[in-house]
């Protein structure tokens, strides 16, 4: 009866999207930094709330769950949970860059953003249900897989680190040249409307190609992301559900970061860290176990080595918002 859980988890999460959009944000308007940071303590509230549930599933086999042989004990699988979205949601400091530099090159307002990446998430959510489908098979059918996994992570490391993030340029997005072939896009924007009447002819805006980049965005972030939860579990549930949630946060944490993002400037030497040590613990899969508590402790640690380096080197810096005209144009 595993599909009762499926089924709930989706009941769950659907029933907050609409919550948000609908309610919560029903207007559109600018998001301040201190909202941001305000929403983003719910969304990782609500995400950790659900790590009760997944220790009572795996545990005392609520809802006559049936874990597969080999399936961690509730504690066990909490900490994976945990882990799992921790990895994630810090993954996603990247993405926010790349997601703010299409805003910038597509000149979508503010208050416009928001409604965006909404549905934005819809679609990550099912693309990496796939990527996530494919690697767990992948991996079960594969043992050498592992190795594969932890090459890639490795090599994004090492690229991270070599280069101060190439530039986005949403100009030249495969994506954007095959959309204008397939649907007329009109350049001109209306409020908050995907889609929109010309000449009596139905056109996309240029919101909708902002919506399909930034999708595009995370399936290109997902393949470092996603075989880097794979070497914390490979239940899929568990990856499943992590990833979700951390992408559910990842709007409210794009204005959090995107406000203090000039605070943070060794984050991104974090981020190398993280995706170096993941992709060595893959490639030790069949060699030697680190536990998952160690994970935990290793990503949170990385993590505020790289704040408080950020912090430090800037405390005689004057404060100031982030302005994203200080991004360089993408053409």
């Amino acid at each position: 009866m595993n599909w009762i859980v499926w089924a709930g988890f989706f009941v769950i999460f659907i029933s907050v999207l609409v919550l948000d959009l609908s309610v919560l944000h029903r207007e559109s308007r600018e998001m301040s930094v201190r909202q941001a940071l305000g929403w983003t303590v719910v969304w990782i509230a609500v995400a950790m709330s659900f790590s009760a549930l997944v220790y009572g599933v795996y545990e005392y086999h609520w809802f006559d769950w049936s874990p597969a042989t080999g399936a961690p004990n509730g504690a066990e699988a909490a900490l994976q949970y945990i882990t799992g979205y921790l990895l994630e949601w810090s993954l996603s400091v990247d993405n926010i860059f790349v997601i703010a530099v299409i805003f910038t090159y597509m000149k979508i307002p503010a208050q416009f953003q928001y409604r965006v990446l909404f549905w934005g998430i819809v679609g990550a959510i099912a693309l990496r249900g796939a990527m996530i489908a494919m690697g767990a098979a992948l991996i079960h059918a594969f043992d050498w897989m592992f190795y594969v996994f932890g090459a890639i992570l490795l090599l994004s490391a090492a690229k991270m680190l070599k280069s101060n993030e190439d530039q986005f340029d949403p100009d030249k997005s495969v994506l954007v040249r095959i959309a204008r072939r397939v649907y007329p896009i009109t350049e001109r924007l209306d409020g908050e409307k995907f889609f929109t009447m010309v000449d009596g002819a139905r056109a996309a805006t240029p919101l909708f190609v902002t919506l399909l980049l930034v999708d595009f965005a995370d399936v290109v972030f997902a393949v470092d992301s996603i075989p880097a939860i794979f070497a914390v579990t490979q239940d899929p549930f568990i990856v499943f559900t992590s990833n979700a949630f951390a992408i559910l946060g990842l709007r409210s944490l794009y204005f959090a970061i995107a406000g203090l993002m000039m605070m943070f400037k060794y984050l991104n030497y974090s981020l190398v860290f993280i995706l170096g040590f993941v992709g060595i613990k893959m490639m030790l899969h069949h060699h030697y176990e680190i536990s998952h508590l160690i994970s935990l402790s290793v990503i949170v640690g990385i993590l505020i080595v790289g704040v408080l380096a950020s912090l430090w080197a800037t405390r005689n810096e004057p404060k100031a918002d982030f302005d994203k005209s200080q991004i360089p144009p993408a053409h």
